[in-house]
């Protein structure tokens, strides 16, 4: 049996990347895999991003909005959920469209990594967890890189929970996670991906379209989300997510809204510049830069050349 064919489009945040995603799904008979980490969430549309059903158009739409945001979620359980998608979107004759700007979860996906089961330690996270709330999170990021540096340097020094997820499986295993994901993937991957990159040449650009993101989501309702997500325990994932904690000043009275639309826009540009560092590494993506092309349209048929150059028989 040959590969299954998927089409993937990656890139940093507010560079319209579902919307190029619905186009090729209409234009291929495809349906999306959402690779957000956030977007999985229920019930938190705005902060998340999650595509509305008029953007959806009529283009079925997979792991987005179904976990519950108080429950953790790990890449492993995303690359297990991910590949049931694919392999049953293959089986319906339709080709599967991943989009989203996780890269650890886009690249664990389509390299194939297999996870293989790991200890687990509750009272070992919850005294990491104290840890990283008394001394912030670059002390769990200074242990990280004293046994795995390279693991140090891919996840987000202020992401807590993957900070912890690593060093939980080296201290329960005594295998870093860098070890284990080296040895996952010795099994070729079951995929022919066609990457497609979008991104802007001019930075300032990206980050007006990022600025303009985080006005639309206060004007639907971000704070009224964010508030339902701090009240949740201190060990959910979703409390982690750019465009919630920044408003816990707010909302003790310590700083105003425009502040505080202020610090989302500052960190959702700087999580866009670490996704444009990920997606940079991959020999394979074919990237488009919006500002070269004068509409959506046109740059929609150069992507449709690009899958149409793989020659796949769907």
């Amino acid at each position: 049996m040959g590969k299954i064919p998927v089409a993937a489009v990656v890139g940093p945040t507010a560079t319209g990347k579902t919307r190029l995603a619905v186009a090729l799904s209409l234009r291929f008979g495809g349906e999306v895999v959402s690779a957000d980490s956030m977007q999985i969430y229920r019930g938190l549309p705005v902060g998340t991003a999650q595509p509305a059903p008029a953007e959806m158009r009529g283009v079925p739409h997979h792991l987005v909005g179904f976990r519950d945001p108080a429950q953790p979620f790990s890449v492993a359980d995303y690359v297990r959920l991910a590949s049931r998608c694919i392999a049953e979107i293959r089986a319906r004759r339709r080709l599967p469209v991943v989009a989203g700007g996780t890269g650890l979860y886009v690249d664990s996906l389509l390299s194939n990594v297999r996870f293989a089961p790991d200890g687990k330690d509750a009272a070992l996270r919850g005294e990491l967890r104290r840890r990283a709330q008394a001394q912030g999170p670059e002390s769990l990021a200074a242990e990280l890189r004293s046994f795995d540096p390279q693991s140090a340097g891919r996840i987000d020094p202020h992401n807590v929970s993957r900070l912890i997820r690593a060093i939980e499986i080296y201290r329960t295993t005594g295998v870093t996670m860098s070890a284990q994901i080296a040895r996952s993937k010795e099994a070729p991957p079951p995929y022919d991906v066609c990457r497609i990159g979008l991104a802007y040449r001019d930075r300032a650009k990206l980050y007006a379209a990022i600025d303009r993101r985080v006005d639309r989501m206060l004007g639907a309702g971000l704070a009224e989300e964010a508030r339902r997500v701090l009240a949740l325990p201190d060990s959910a994932t979703a409390a982690q997510a750019i465009g919630y904690k920044e408003f816990a000043p707010y909302f003790r009275g310590e700083r105003d809204l425009a502040r505080t639309a202020a610090e989302i826009k500052q960190r959702s540009r700087r999580y866009a510049k670490r996704q444009l560092t990920w997606f940079r590494r991959g020999k394979d993506v074919r990237w488009l830069y919006v500002d070269d092309f004068p509409d959506f349209d046109s740059l929609c048929a150069r992507a449709f050349r690009i899958v149409e150059e793989k020659g796949w028989r769907l």
